[in-house]
């Protein structure tokens, strides 16, 4: 399979991932509604498992990775695919859909808020701008009209969320910093297997085997999330991050809550109130200043040398 793409096809490509993982949250709110949040995402993983394997196989891209690529593929499967996933699926079982996906798209501001004071990134104007706008959406969101304060689950619910996303930030930090030995594309199996495996035996030791009232609709939502929102999807965004760059693709992807709210309010009659409206509004454009504020830093760098 050619890894080149062009331009219509990457940008293709790229609308798919927008819309596979902005759909997929409403999916997951669903999931959690028959299995324990560590049976979702090991089932999941599994699903998507065996879909990169035959993505991979067909497009020669399985390898054995060199030890050196070792701390990479840990740190994406335990704090992104693992981590994450899980602290997403709890949260989500005592938020909307549509709220727990802006809450886990704060992603980039951790990063721009945690990488300068580890000394691994510099903070510039506008990223402190993108920082503060998007903590200002986070308080407008986490506000008592917003959400109910009284109600314990609900607390905890968006705690998680936001763990979740701190988790994540973790893992993009390491990332930037990694040198990368095989490519992300071809890692991207082992580090699923991982996730699957620390998944599987978390789920056990916690709720033993899974039980649950099988469906055809719990069966498609399964392969739905495990294929298409997180197989096809971690697929295509890799083939992507090859035509697209590296700006395009981090503003592009603030589209995601904007899927994912629209999604919620479709398949599961999630309102979208003001609240939600100025919250998302004011993350996404954080989000905008401090990837726009990153990639002027790596200019300036580029060009003292």
């Amino acid at each position: 399979m050619n890894s080149s793409l062009s331009p219509r096809t990457a940008v293709g490509l790229f609308l798919i991932v927008v819309v596979a993982w902005g759909v997929n949250w409403s999916v997951t709110k669903q999931l959690v509604q028959f299995l324990p949040p560590l049976w979702t995402s090991a089932i999941r993983s599994w699903i998507a498992l065996a879909g990169l394997f035959v993505i991979l196989a067909l497009s020669n891209n399985l390898v054995i990775p060199e030890r050196r690529d070792v701390p990479v593929i840990l740190s994406v499967a335990l704090l992104h695919m693992t981590v994450f996933s899980v602290l997403v699926a709890a949260g989500v079982r005592f938020l909307p859909a549509s709220k727990a996906i802006v809450l886990g798209y704060t992603t980039p501001l951790w990063v721009a808020i945690a990488a300068p004071m580890l000394g691994k990134d510099t903070l510039t104007a506008p990223k402190l701008a993108g920082a503060l706008l998007g903590l200002v959406g986070l308080a407008v969101i986490l506000n008592p009209a917003s959400i109910d304060w009284t109600n314990a689950n609900v607390l905890v619910g968006a705690g998680m969320v936001i763990l979740a996303a701190i988790s994540w930030a973790a893992n993009i930090i390491y990332i930037r910093a990694h040198r990368w030995i095989a490519s992300p594309l071809q890692l991207l199996i082992w580090q699923v297997l991982v996730a699957t495996i620390v998944l599987t035996g978390s789920a056990l030791a916690a709720d033993g085997l899974p039980r649950a009232e099988w469906s055809w609709r719990l069966v498609l939502l399964f392969l739905y999330s495990g294929l298409i929102g997180t197989a096809l999807a971690y697929w295509a965004m890799s083939m992507v991050n090859k035509s697209i760059s590296a700006l395009t693709t981090s503003l592009g992807t603030t589209a995601t809550p904007v899927v994912g709210i629209a999604t919620a309010a479709i398949l599961l009659g999630e309102p979208i109130d003001i609240s939600l409206g100025i919250a998302a509004a004011l993350i996404v454009t954080g989000i905008g200043l401090a990837t726009l504020g990153d990639r002027l830093l790596r200019r300036q760098a580029t060009a003292s040398g």
